[in-house]
């Protein structure tokens, strides 16, 4: 009898947590056949906007050989190449494994080769119509109406991405143990897949390729990782453990590194510059990146801090005070926008890693090692770039020459040249056009004036057409613009004599500042002045001798020679030309 009375509690106790259960269900069951009423979570919505923004800055994207396409356009530059029409054939993948935007990144190479040295200009015309979008359509209305015209390209880009081995090398390692109570495991694994790049340049007139004209290169992506199981039981119970890290490397980075290599080794060969001395940067040390990384978390963000300002001193961007700014203070971060507009970055006006990787990339070099050094300056000091003025490079147009590393740039340059066709031209006839363009080192305003063989001086830059005085450093403008249907203004020799152009840059707008005569409208006569040494003495007497940066050009003009009775003659008319 016992037994029997000692079960009916636990059957008691069965029965009313069936019952509860049982209650339970049927509320559930009732509350899903009511809709939800979104209004309940309106609060906990109201974060959606907040939590769908990115929480990492975007930054530019850059490779191994982003430093050598600006150098290629120095060299560009200084060899005066003239502006040639290109344009390019789309770049397959056959392998169907790396879907990227291969074409596009040509175009941004050939662009990031041109902003100074206008090398190139790319012809963007698209005959495939699946590919064709309201430009094209609207292109092909105005051409077939004789509304636009194009022009026809020189050059053109050819080829594929040859192939993607993958897998090429496996390496793949795996050990467990097993026992009553604790399961144990471990597995690593890496492999390497390779990519190939072919790319030639043909002459579009012909649509022949060039011979010798052709870059092949191969790039190597890992990816790999490692992990770690843990299993175990405690009575009945089980208990898991996992844990693993992994990386890849991705087809995009190493598809842009392939297309700015044979970028760079095809027009510089086409142009015959020594592109050699852009690819023997250390900046284009594969770990050139890390290395600076590595760097950079081992300093604190106040250390960061006075790097970033010393290097912008020596930059020129802010003055030598003898005091530490704040990291938020208006006059540092507006220095830093700058310097970070100038180095084509992301603005953020903060000091990230890649405004610290992009200011100080000039005071990092190859040891005798091997390895990267740093150039006056420490990961871990609290006087960095104490002797960045004892590394100052030697003066030259290309600060990515030969002589630039571990070195500061120069506080602010002007680069002046006359664009005509033939390369080292400085004499002219009477009624020849003439093309210059300028660049600036860092952004500034810029105002140009000439001095014509007859004594007139009149601005010609800012003007109508170009009101702002605000130029972007690394950027040439055009004076005139000659790729531009209306430039405003040409610049043509009216009698013989000596003619000059010259340039000041501020770091503000001080047009208010000068001379009331130097005031006047643009492309007209000035009073009171005969010549750029008068403009010169002006803006010295306003601004001080330290105060803006001043670069000149000059040129012979000759009388315009006489046409021979027989050429004349067999000349057409200008109607019929």
């Amino acid at each position: 009898m016992k037994p029997s009375i000692r079960l009916e509690p636990v059957r008691s106790r069965f029965s009313s947590l069936a019952t509860v259960l049982g209650l339970a269900g049927a509320v559930l069951l009732a509350g899903c056949a009511t809709p939800a009423d979104p209004r309940d979570d309106a609060k906990f919505q109201s974060y959606a906007s907040a939590t769908n923004r990115p929480v990492v800055r975007p930054v530019r994207s850059v490779s191994s050989f982003s430093d050598s396409l600006m150098c290629m356009d120095y060299l560009f530059r200084e060899a005066e190449i003239s502006t040639t029409l290109i344009t390019s054939k789309q770049i397959p993948d056959f392998s169907t494994r790396v879907p990227v935007a291969t074409k596009d990144m040509i175009i941004t190479a050939l662009s990031q080769m041109s902003r100074l040295s206008n090398a190139f200009r790319y012809v963007d015309y698209e005959v495939d119509i699946a590919r064709q979008d309201t430009v094209q359509n609207l292109t092909t209305i105005l051409l077939n109406n004789n509304q636009i015209q194009l022009q026809r390209p020189a050059l053109y880009f050819s080829g594929a991405i040859a192939f993607v081995d993958q897998n090429v090398i496996n390496n793949r390692f795996e050990v467990g143990t097993a026992a009553s109570r604790l399961d144990t495991g471990y597995s690593k694994n890496r492999n390497a897949t390779i990519i190939g790049l072919e790319l030639h340049i043909g002459d579009f007139r012909s649509r022949t390729l060039i011979p010798g004209l052709d870059s092949a290169n191969e790039v190597i992506i890992a990816s790999g990782g490692q992990g770690l199981d843990l299993a175990g039981r405690i009575g009945s119970y089980g208990v898991q453990f996992n844990v693993g890290r992994d990386y890849a490397q991705g087809a995009g980075a190493a598809i842009r590194t392939l297309v700015e290599l044979a970028t760079i080794e095809l027009v510089g060969k086409w142009a015959r510059v020594p592109y050699w001395q852009c690819l023997t940067l250390e900046q284009t040390h594969p770990d050139f990146q890390r290395q600076l990384r590595d760097w950079y978390d081992q300093g604190s963000p106040l250390l960061h801090n006075k790097l970033v300002q010393r290097s912008l001193i020596s930059h020129g961007y802010l003055g030598e005070n003898g005091t530490q700014l704040e990291e938020h203070s208006p006059e540092f971060r507006t220095a830093l926008g700058r310097f970070q507009a100038d180095s084509g970055m992301v603005v953020s006006g903060l000091v990230d890693f890649p405004t610290y990787e992009r200011a100080l990339r000039h005071f990092v070099s190859l040891g005798k090692d091997g390895k990267l050094v740093q150039i006056g300056w420490s990961s871990t000091s609290a006087s960095p770039l104490a002797n960045a003025a004892d590394y100052q490079r030697p003066g030259g147009a290309n600060p990515y020459g030969p002589s630039a590393y571990g070195s500061a740039a120069p506080p602010r340059r002007i680069s002046l040249q006359i664009e005509n066709v033939l390369v080292g031209r400085s004499a002219f006839e009477v009624g020849e056009q003439i093309f210059l363009s300028a660049s600036l080192s860092r952004a500034s305003y810029m105002y140009c004036f000439l001095h014509e063989a007859g004594g007139k001086v009149m601005r010609l830059l800012p003007n109508a057409t170009n009101p702002n005085a605000l130029l972007s450093a690394n950027q040439a403008i055009r004076i005139p613009d000659w790729m531009s249907p209306t430039p405003g203004f040409i610049m043509d020799s009216t009698s013989a004599g000596t003619e000059r152009v010259g340039c000041f840059a501020t770091d503000t707008d001080v047009a208010g500042k000068l001379p009331q005569y130097l005031q006047a409208p643009a492309l007209a006569p000035l009073r009171q002045t005969t010549s750029l040494d008068d403009i010169n003495k002006a803006f010295a007497s306003s601004l001080g001798p330290d105060g803006y940066t001043f670069a000149g050009v000059q040129w012979q003009v000759g009388p315009k020679r006489a046409v021979a009775p027989a050429a004349a003659a067999a000349a057409p008319p200008a109607a019929a030309r």
